[in-house]
């Protein structure tokens, strides 16, 4: 009953006017970002805090906003993927497989349909799931001390250098890298200055919005240059949007398993909505009768992948909301969106802000219905906004980073800090260096180290304090495996064959 009464106080908050206009315009803006192949979520997101912010926004409101944007970017990713065969982001590249094969057979109406359907199904269950189960997590979480936050942390970041990355190594050095980057500025316990080699802008530490919109948006602007904006025509002609009731409700079981399994995925800390939409598809090939019909135009193959990498979205908001740890990259954007907010996420936000919490649940289910609504018969609007030159999209992008970082903090040193993020995302990926586990290790690095001070403090300096409880030991192992367990099994969690042209798929 607890659930549906701040259920209920969700939707009073959400069904106001104001805050139905923010969720339809992020749910435009964030299928346009999805559908712009390079954007992606984490891109759109870091895009518009500064904006959100600028527009002097309330932290419901700036929330409701960038989760519709979140939420849309995740549904708009599959236009591009059906219609150009480029996925607008890293999980919608699954739907690739089938989708663009039943475009070039004459069925890009039919792909897009069941892909919108997938999408809703998916995150109205995921955001079902955040409704009852990060309530139950969040009294799981306060039996943790310091000692087991502190494993909670090293599981993040051991997640997302074993499953969300090509090379242990390399997200291990990012990781490394950003908790450096957290240290700089004065030390909270002995006020000594660290890493700031006498710049005063230096003292209060880096602003992780900065570094969020830098590493993101302004090194996507690098590569376009470097790329020389190379654009990408619509490869595919659509026709008159209808819907195959028939092939559509074939579809139904690969829909609610890709959920199911695209939700567990989202949970784990760091595996997100590419681990999810991966093993949906895989395991509807390997169930499915005729398993040669995958990769060349198989409904369920639009089906299973869509409703995975949304529900692995909606997943990813349970550790963000009751732990403070992400649960993706995009999540850790709005980390920082709630940090600077004055939220602290963890088991004490249910209880010190519910209006928060049950109205971004609130707003979600809304968001969701929005998005199918825009989504389906809308789709050709978003089609020609495909079509726009990056050479006109991006400058827009680098104005709106830059006057929106001005307009937050007012310094022209932070604008310059800026470019230097942007140029070091630029080198990372060429170096093929994930920039995720950077925004994490500034993000939590000045949590992670408080609580090992905590820890040494109450164990006076006993190192296996950190491994004196069920739980803490629990999250060290599930660390532990969760780096080594890919070096393994690499062949397995590596990208699948591409399409090719004549439908079938390439080695």
């Amino acid at each position: 009953m607890d659930i549906l009464a701040n259920l209920a106080m969700g939707f009073g908050i959400a069904l106001s006017p104001y805050t139905l206009f923010l969720a339809l315009i992020g749910c435009f803006v964030g299928t346009i970002i999805g559908a712009l192949p390079g954007l992606g979520p984490s891109n759109g997101v870091a895009l518009l805090i500064p904006i959100s912010f600028s527009m002097g926004l309330d932290a419901i409101s700036a929330l409701v906003l960038l989760t519709s944007v979140y939420y849309g970017a995740m549904y708009g990713g599959r236009i591009s993927s059906i219609l150009l065969n480029i996925p607008g982001d890293e999980p919608a590249m699954m739907t690739t497989l089938d989708g663009y094969p039943m475009a070039k057979q004459g069925f890009a109406s039919d792909a897009l349909v069941i892909s919108g359907v997938a999408s809703f199904v998916g995150a109205f269950l995921a955001t079902l799931g955040v409704m009852f189960l990060s309530p139950l997590l969040a009294t799981v979480a306060f039996k943790f001390g310091p000692a087991e936050y502190f494993a909670l942390y090293m599981l993040a970041f051991c997640t997302l250098g074993g499953i969300g990355s090509n090379n242990q190594a390399k997200a291990a050095m990012a990781a490394a890298i950003g908790l450096g980057i957290s240290m700089i500025g004065l030390d909270q316990t002995t006020g000594m200055a660290r890493f700031t080699f006498g710049e005063m802008h230096l003292m209060d530490g880096i602003d992780f919005l900065v570094a969020i919109v830098g590493l993101f948006a302004v090194a996507e602007v690098f590569h376009f240059i470097e790329t020389h904006g190379k654009d990408s025509a619509i490869g595919v002609k659509l026709g008159k949007i209808t819907v195959n009731w028939a092939k559509l409700w074939g579809t139904r079981y690969a829909m609610l398993r890709g959920s199911g399994i695209g939700f567990l995925a989202g949970i784990l800390p760091g595996a997100g909505a590419s681990l999810g939409s991966f093993l949906a598809y895989m395991t509807e090939k390997s169930s499915a009768k005729d398993k040669s019909t995958f990769g060349k135009g198989n409904p369920n193959g639009v089906a299973a992948p869509e409703a995975g990498n949304n529900a692995a979205a909606g997943g990813a908001l349970i550790p963000m909301l009751t732990l403070g740890v992400p649960g993706s990259g995009t999540t850790a954007v709005l980390l920082a969106l709630l940090l600077t907010l004055n939220i602290t996420p963890g088991p004490l936000l249910f209880t010190e802000r519910p209006e928060v919490v049950w109205s971004l649940i609130a707003s979600l289910m809304i968001a969701n219905i929005m998005l199918l609504v825009l989504n389906v018969p809308m789709v050709k609007v978003f089609v020609k906004i495909l079509q726009v030159p990056s050479w006109v999209l991006l400058p827009g992008v680098t104005m709106i980073a830059f006057v929106g970082i001005y307009s937050l903090t007012g310094s022209s040193f932070d604008m310059m800090l800026m470019v230097a993020f942007g140029v070091m995302g630029w080198l990372f990926r060429k170096l093929d260096i994930p920039t995720v586990p950077v925004i994490l290790g500034i993000l939590l690095g000045n949590a992670m180290e408080d609580n090992l001070r905590r820890a040494m403090v109450l164990s006076d300096g006993d190192w296996t304090y950190l491994f004196s409880s069920p739980i803490a030991i629990g999250l060290w192992i599930a660390a532990v495996v969760g780096f080594v367990a890919p070096m393994f099994l690499r062949g397995v969690l590596k990208k699948p064959p591409q399409p090719s042209t004549d439908g079938g798929t390439t080695d």
